[in-house]
């Protein structure tokens, strides 16, 4: 089963290069060039990821866009992608579980992408079992596979 991914950004030149090469390393992608058009796919649609851009058509518009993903019954994993990074840690406050930054390698990318789904994955799995010492223990591990990965991004 491919893994489906929702991209969103108003950049036409950006949605379809990303989407022509997430789909090449076998994911199946859905685009949406607003953030309108994105709340509505992810209300009647199911995805692993929701990937938006920050800045579309308002400053908020990716903001939006996450939010209504993480109201989301089904749980996708979320990333905001920027050419404009939030300083620190505070996009996590927003609500993403990733911060993606344009331009960037595509390799990079699909590191971020394969971490990002293998770890929300494992968090929903703890979640699931409803036993907060497997989510207390994971949430360590989850810090290290994400260093570890940038760590991996940064040599290569």
């Amino acid at each position: 089963m491919k893994r489906r991914i929702l991209l969103v950004d108003d950049e036409l030149a950006v949605l379809l290069t990303l989407k022509a090469v997430l789909e090449i390393n076998g994911f199946e992608v859905e685009t949406a060039a607003s953030a309108r058009e994105a709340k509505s796919k992810i209300k009647n649609a199911q995805y692993h990821m929701v990937i938006t851009d920050m800045r579309m058509e308002s400053e908020s518009a990716g903001l939006e866009v996450v939010q209504t993903a993480k109201k989301a019954a089904y749980q996708p994993a979320v990333a905001m992608l920027t050419a404009f990074p939030i300083p620190g840690e505070d996009w996590q406050a927003e609500g993403a579980d990733e911060m993606l930054v344009k331009p960037m390698n595509t390799q990079d990318l699909l590191v971020q992408i394969e971490a990002l789904l293998v770890t929300h994955e494992d968090n929903k799995r703890g979640s699931a079992k409803k036993q907060p010492e497997l989510v207390t223990a994971d949430t360590p591990s989850t810090g290290k596979a994400r260093a570890s990965t940038r760590k991996a991004i940064a040599t290569s």
